[in-house]
């Protein structure tokens, strides 16, 4: 075990889902006690990078007012689901109202269709009728590490699970802006979602049986081959849809997707509108982004939205040996090294030739999606930046696209646990070996943080790789430290009822 390690996690936290009787669920009492698919969790985050904890965007009420009311590095606090003043109340104030209003769900197959947008409130009017899906309460962690920031969000008696990983980059004003605003962007998306169902009548979906058929799959022009597909469109918005069967599952499904990617978009368009509010006096805020990993699990099915080069990635046994697990990727990665992220630039900039330039976007990034970035997206952005640091020939933006990847997953008692994880993890790991060590983890250790020890073992190959020691790799202070490694930050979430492993380091 890493020694020198130990204190130096900018964030390690872990959860269990002990029921309403205070002990962990076995596989009788699942449906009734617990609903959720998921058992325990844990996370953890180390830092590469040195960045200044800005205090200033939104006029500080992001850094002074929001964050540190949901940051909790190393263990969970219970808050109330639905604060008497939550942060969408302080940014609206903030931002004077800039509001975009929501448009309703994105299918045209389901009853969501006809649904009146005014039926959903902007951001400057969140309601605090309810909590997120009827909790009163959550159990929330989270913390920032270099210019990563992690959140996790649990209401255990509802069976759900939010858990989120923002991969800054150019400092960390976007992932922090993302920390503080988008699970309240989400909840207050799905609030409305669920009190519109219950007044047209559309029951929510509270089947927890993970043998029934998967009824849609969302993604991004693309699917994964393990996925059974039986008839598809593609809608106005660029998003693939798959439907197998009609009903209020099938719709509360859609609704689902379209909420997340509705709440990102809000949050994209509050963001760059405070980056034009602010950027007479911080320039630098116009080149600041940041990657978006969202994963939502809910009853048996496990919802994912990513921006950049994060990944989610679903350990599944093979065959009918236990013992083999396969690594699934549910998330696409949108940077320039993928050949139809490549093209999809070429053919939406016809006229511009050189849209990918020194293996970058116009020479400046190599993800193709991201929140923020506002100079690859808005010439007047761009214009804010002098000299070199300016992008020459903006022909045609935006270069860098804000359209998420989606995914529904229908868990099954097949799959065994997800690591989300950024991208830092993958400069030294693929995803094959990542399950094999997390598997490795929990069944000689399981009482301990798989989250924690996956970093780790990552420190190591980072010091074998530079010729270093564990120790000396560790002495070297974040910030000096990036030669050798990037901020990594990972989610472990094992799924099923929990019969052979649990997590030490346990909210009780």
């Amino acid at each position: 075990m890493v020694s020198k390690s130990d204190g130096k996690f900018n964030v390690s936290f872990g959860y269990q889902c002990l029921g309403r009787k205070g002990t962990a669920c076995d596989d009788n009492e699942k449906v009734q006690m617990c609903k959720s698919s998921f058992f325990c969790f844990s996370g953890a985050a180390l830092s590469a990078n040195f960045t200044l904890a800005n205090t200033n965007i939104c006029n500080g009420l992001i850094g002074t007012g929001i964050l540190p009311s949901l940051d909790s590095p190393k263990t969970f606090q219970r808050v109330p689901s639905s604060p008497s003043l939550s942060s969408l109340d302080i940014l609206s104030s903030s931002m004077q109202s800039n509001t975009s209003n929501l448009s309703g769900c994105i299918s045209s197959q389901s009853d969501c269709s006809d649904w009146d947008a005014s039926m959903l409130k902007s951001m400057s009017a969140p309601s605090h009728s309810e909590g997120f899906l009827n909790a009163m309460e959550v159990e929330i962690a989270g913390g920032a590490a270099g210019e990563d920031r992690v959140q996790a969000v649990c209401s255990e008696e509802n069976g759900w699970l939010f858990c989120a990983i923002y991969d800054g980059f150019n400092g960390r004003d976007a992932a922090d802006f993302l920390a503080g605003t988008l699970y309240e962007n989400i909840r207050l998306y799905l609030n409305t979602l669920n009190s519109k169902m219950m007044t047209s009548n559309i029951m929510m979906p509270d089947d927890f049986c993970p043998d029934g058929p998967l009824p849609y799959l969302i993604e991004d022009h693309s699917f994964h081959e393990n996925m059974s597909l039986e008839a598809s469109s593609i809608n106005d918005m660029g998003v693939a849809m798959v439907q197998k069967e009609e009903g209020s599952s099938d719709v509360f499904k859609n609704c689902v997707i379209s909420c997340l990617e509705q709440a990102l978009a809000q949050a994209e368009s509050d963001f760059l509108y405070m980056v034009e509010q602010e950027m007479d006096d911080r320039p630098d805020l116009v080149s600041i982004g940041s990657c978006v990993l969202v994963v939502l699990i809910h009853g048996q099915d496990l919802y994912s939205l990513n921006l950049g080069d994060s990944r989610a990635i679903l350990a599944k046994t093979k065959g009918i040996n236990a013992e083999n697990l396969e690594a699934i990727q549910l998330t696409d990665c949108h940077s320039v090294d993928n050949e139809a992220e490549r093209m999809r630039l070429l053919s939406d900039h016809p006229d511009d030739p050189k849209i990918i330039s020194h293996g970058k976007v116009k020479g400046k990034l190599k993800l193709t999606r991201a929140f923020g970035v506002g100079y690859l997206k808005k010439k007047k952005l761009n214009d804010a930046l002098m000299g070199i640091l300016q992008v020459p020939n903006l022909l045609s933006p935006p270069y860098i696209s804000t359209q998420p990847s989606l995914n529904i997953h229908r868990i099954s008692k097949d799959d065994q646990f997800v690591l989300v994880a950024s991208d830092g993890l993958f400069d030294f790991f693929s995803n094959e070996e990542v399950v094999k060590i997390v598997r490795s983890f929990i069944i000689t250790s399981p009482s301990s943080n798989p989250a924690k020890f996956l970093v780790e073992q990552l420190m190591s190959r980072a010091a074998k790789r530079a010729g270093l020691s564990l120790d000396e790799l560790m002495d070297i202070p974040a910030g000096m430290r990036r030669e050798y490694h990037d901020d990594v930050t990972v989610i472990v979430i094992l799924l099923g009822t929990g019969h052979q492993t649990s997590t030490a380091s346990t909210h009780q």
